[in-house]
């Protein structure tokens, strides 16, 4: 029987424990304080699109995606979008779609790209949102997450995090 031989890998080598220990204090500590913040608040504050922010700026910081601009930019564009959807057109599944679709071209155009935050317009679609919606949680749930980046990264690599904030 022949021997199958796959190709090397091309992705690149995993972070060392000590990356991986810190991304891993940085996810709970931001996910862990918006949890806080809803349990004292009695608002939800907790996205799934938080989540996925985590990722980026914790696992990959270098990022043009992981940057505050586009976290905080870019959950801020792509919830004014849904809104204005939202509370213009309605909840219709249509909608959602031109939401999404929308929210993309606006942080293209507004150079604040991050992918969980294209996930903001159905979660206002779908769930109603007021326009407070746009300030809590999105607005200073952002400001937490990049708070706690800035913090963390630069505790793990001095002066290595943001890489820019305009």
């Amino acid at each position: 029987m022949p021997i199958i031989r796959l190709p090397k890998s091309s992705a690149p080598p995993a972070p060392s424990l000590r990356f991986s220990a810190i991304s891993f204090m940085g996810v709970v500590m931001a996910i862990g304080a918006t949890g806080w913040l809803s349990l004292i608040s009695g608002t939800p504050w907790l996205m799934a699109s938080f989540g996925a922010s985590c990722v980026l700026a914790f696992g990959v910081p270098d990022s043009p995606l992981a940057q505050p601009r586009s976290i905080i930019g870019g959950h801020l564009i792509s919830t004014v979008v849904g809104l204005a959807v939202l509370h213009t057109l309605g909840n219709e599944w249509w909608a959602c779609a031109l939401a999404v679709g929308l929210a993309l071209v606006a942080m293209q155009q507004t150079r604040t790209v991050h992918a969980p935050a294209g996930a903001n317009p159905l979660v206002v679609i779908t769930a109603g949102a007021p326009w407070s919606f746009l300030i809590t949680p999105v607005l200073v749930g952002s400001i937490v997450i990049v708070a706690i980046a800035v913090c963390l990264n630069n505790a793990r690599n001095k002066g290595s995090y943001p890489k820019y904030w305009l």
